[in-house]
């Protein structure tokens, strides 16, 4: 089964990037490029839900996120 999470991908002024998943409270992961960034932050959520499961919670499912474009005037 795929589940989808939206990520938040923040470059860190000294070199590499810090990943994060709003709707999985504490999962956070970097990496030194984008790519492996991103790879990182897969493998946390995959840990993080076996955390849940293992532990009897329920597991946090995103719901009601829309990405909204805009187009400026200037």
């Amino acid at each position: 089964m795929r589940y989808g999470y939206t990520v938040i991908l923040e470059q860190e002024p000294d070199g590499g990037y810090v990943v994060s998943v709003p709707a999985l409270p504490g999962c956070v992961s970097q990496g030194d490029t984008r790519e492996e960034a991103l790879q990182n932050i897969k493998e946390a959520i995959e840990l993080y839900r076996e955390d849940c499961i293992e532990a009897g919670e329920p597991v946090p499912e995103e719901v009601g996120r829309e990405f909204v474009e805009i187009q400026s005037g200037s």
